[in-house]
């Protein structure tokens, strides 16, 4: 009946309700181009003008609008199941090639968002109803108006955005109220209510309950001010809210495993001393993700999130140390706001490991000096053999140190004591399980980093490596904080070498702390770019040399500061926004399709690697079921592409099934190695038995000349498009593989 009705007032408002006026207008209210700049526009100037009260406002919108559209009205629509109307164009609005919209349809997440920013409004401003009702009932009817939307969904996201616009600012208000007055007694005594900005000063007995001897002796350090202990807990707040909101992003599965992480999966069923191309802990960690979470994509990342907040919590413990508490909050939240950072975060791969563990080795190798202690040392070296298991370029990490040893003389004074030689002892003991393996399988390891980094290759430098690679980390580490690096290492280097020009050093801060955090970063960095002359570096080797650098920037800039150099603040203001803009569309590229009405290329979406996949998989699957009903023999299947080979494994289910004692994937034979699983057993003793080949390719190709031979006959089945939402993200070609010889 509800159904019926629904159809009813949905035929009424699209047939007999229909004009030009409102063809014209209801797509401009269901979505604009324009849209998100005028909201961009609109927030500056409130953020501008609108005191605290507007920041305040524009805060609370933006954390309802997010919690209800990403994780409410998603959870809802999945529940529920509710399909679109039928018989109306209007997937155009997204422009969707295949003619759908790839959501559910009860509650309208349009009507949801524009109610709660309407209720959250209301809270802040009372006569803000009188334009924001109309506007929000506008975008409703809308909805239905283009067909999007049965009425009921429309009235559903209407009291369910209300509902939760209420609840979460009334939520947070409460822990405010509460946890505020206890961690932040400073600040909430400025801010007693997030609900009534204007109020002021909380009244005497409030303000008494946490005084400042009681609250220096709550946390560790005891040296703190009142005010550096708030910033210090802000921090670890952030911290822990970023692992928080990674895992929830990490459980909604909203992109798939990358070639490497489907690849290194298989690694993690076969554990080992190491491995064709990397170390062996990339593997073990997987194995420990899944050991706790099942063979799942949150499984395989699980400790890339956790990774990150240990090093949050590190560093930010150890710029406090320095006294620098408030660039150690700013230093995670700038590492939120940097592309390469927050991508690290969330996916599983080698330099997750490798930034964790030299971090860790930089932070304990600096209190083993200061502390001249012996137990430090042990742990520095322990940290350094773990980021050489993660991946070869820690080898380097102690390189950083003898700089460090060369520039500063009175550091110089540790090499006269055991501590050093202990840590570097303990760094080559942790690498023996990567020499050994290697002995045991011709050395592979170092005739493929050999050739991947072209050393038999003639030094002709070429100014076009160099170029791409600047680009890249121009963008991937955010263009406002790369420049700031950059400045600040320049500036220090040239504080070092007696030269004018540079503010007197913080007073909290020692020379040769700042000299360390260079030393650490440095070397590394500008190793990787003057060999951008001779080869191509991709923009991740760079990868462990960023957040020490990130040290050397925040304290440098929070010392300009304090010097009354204002414009910092501006630049870290539009860093923060632009790059947690960036970060949240890298995260999440179909958002792009709701700010610009239409999707992205598929070539030029930067999560093209981590999508389609089950797709993928389906098709081929598909092909294998078809052979293996034709013939009666058992069929398995042939990739061209280690990656394929990793991704077919995993999102295929009788293959992950048979992970690994009994694969039904495998990577093509070679005669010589090219991956990890041509130390594997293969499908030559599989006699007799059919296969499916899987090429990779935008154009028709023949299979390679090993696997005809290895066949007694092959059928080429054509290019099959994958499609991802309406896009083509990959084309296979397939072929029939009969009677294996």
């Amino acid at each position: 009946m509800l159904q019926s009705l629904d159809l009813s007032i949905l035929h009424l408002i699209r047939e007999t309700l229909r004009n030009p006026f409102f063809d014209w207008l209801m797509p401009v209210l269901s979505g604009n181009i324009l849209f998100a700049p005028a909201v961009v526009i609109f927030a500056v100037l409130l953020a501008w003008k609108g005191g605290v009260r507007g920041r305040l406002c524009l805060l609370m919108v933006a954390i309802v609008v997010f919690v209800g559209d990403t994780f409410i009205c998603a959870t809802l629509k999945d529940m529920i199941g509710r399909t679109r109307p039928g018989g109306f164009d209007v997937s155009t609005e997204y422009g969707w090639p295949d003619g759908t919209i790839h959501s559910h349809s009860m509650p309208s997440s349009h009507t949801a968002n524009w109610f709660s920013a309407m209720t959250v409004a209301f809270i802040y401003y009372r006569k803000s109803w009188r334009f924001m009702l109309p506007l929000a009932l506008a975008v409703g009817y809308s909805r239905i108006y283009k067909g999007a939307h049965y009425p009921t969904d429309v009235l559903a996201g209407a009291a369910v955005g209300m509902g939760y616009g209420f609840a979460i600012v009334w939520l947070l208000d409460a822990f405010w109220r509460n946890a505020g007055r206890r961690w932040f007694p400073l600040w909430w005594r400025r801010l007693p209510s997030i609900l009534e900005p204007l109020r002021g000063e909380g009244d005497e007995a409030a303000r008494s309950v946490v005084s400042e001897r009681e609250s220096v002796r709550r946390i560790p350090f005891a040296n703190l001010s009142l005010a550096e202990q708030q910033w210090l807990r802000l921090g670890y707040v952030l911290v822990f809210a970023l692992l928080f909101a990674r895992l929830i992003y990490l459980a909604s599965g909203r992109i798939e495993l990358g070639i490497d992480e489907a690849y290194q999966w298989i690694w993690s069923k076969h554990l080992a001393l190491s491995y064709y191309s990397k170390p062996p802990l990339i593997a073990f960690a997987q194995r420990l993700g899944t050991s706790l979470f099942g063979d799942t994509m949150f499984g395989v990342r699980f400790l890339s999130p956790v990774s990150a907040a240990i090093v949050g919590w590190l560093l930010l413990r150890f710029l406090a140390r320095q006294g620098h508490v408030r660039a150690g909050f700013w230093l995670v939240l700038i590492s939120a706001a940097t592309p390469l950072l927050a991508v690290g975060a969330t996916v599983l791969t080698v330099d997750c490991l490798l930034v964790l563990f030299w971090a860790a080795a930089m932070v304990s190798g600096w209190e083993a000096m200061q502390q001249n202690s012996i137990r430090g040392w042990l742990w520095t070296g322990l940290w350094i053999g773990l980021g050489c298991l993660s991946k070869y370029t820690a080898l380097l990490q102690p390189l950083c140190w003898a700089i460090f040893f060369i520039l500063s003389k009175p550091s110089r004074i540790h090499l006269r004591r055991p501590g050093p030689y202990l840590a570097l002892g303990i760094a080559l003991l942790c690498t023996l399980p990567i020499w050994i393996w290697n002995s045991q399988h011709g050395w592979i390891t170092l005739t493929h980093v050999a050739t991947n980094a072209r050393v038999d290759r003639p030094w002709k430098p070429s100014i076009s490596y160099f170029l791409d690679f600047a680009v890249s980390e121009l963008g991937l580490l955010n263009p406002f904080f790369a420049i700031a690096t950059v400045w600040a290492a320049i500036a220090v280097w040239r504080q070092f070498a007696g030269r004018a020009g540079v503010p007197p050093a913080n007073p909290g801060v020692s020379p040769a702390n700042v000299l360390y955090l260079l030393s650490m970063g440095a070397p590394l960095f500008l190793g990787y770019t003057l060999y951008t002359l001779h080869s191509r570096v991709l923009p991740n080797w760079i990868a462990a040399s960023i957040l020490p650098l990130f040290c050397l920037m925040v304290i440098y800039w929070e010392t300009r500061y304090r010097a009354g150099l204002s414009a910092v603040r501006g630049w870290l203001a539009t860093g923060l926004s632009l790059g947690l803009f960036a970060v949240i569309l890298l995260h999440d590229t179909n958002l792009v399709s709701k700010l610009a009405r239409r999707p992205l290329p598929p070539e030029r979406d930067p999560l093209r690697q981590v999508r389609a996949w089950p797709e993928t998989a389906q098709v081929v699957g598909t092909a294998r079921t078809k052979l293996l009903a034709e013939g009666g023999r058992p069929v398995f299947i042939i990739c061209g592409h280690y990656g394929m080979t990793g991704e077919l494994s995993f999102y295929l289910p009788e293959a992950k099934a048979g992970v690994p004692d009994h694969p039904l994937v495998y990577f093509q034979s070679s005669d010589a190695p090219l991956n990890q699983f041509f130390f594997w057993p293969g499908y030559r003793e599989r006699k007799g038995e059919n296969a499916i080949f899987v090429l990779e390719t935008d154009s028709p190709q023949s299979p390679p000349e090993g696997v005809r031979r290895e066949f007694a006959s092959i059928r080429d089945l054509g290019l099959t498009e994958i499609l991802y939402r309406g896009r083509v993200f990959r084309r296979l070609q397939l072929f029939e593989c009969r009677d294996l010889q």
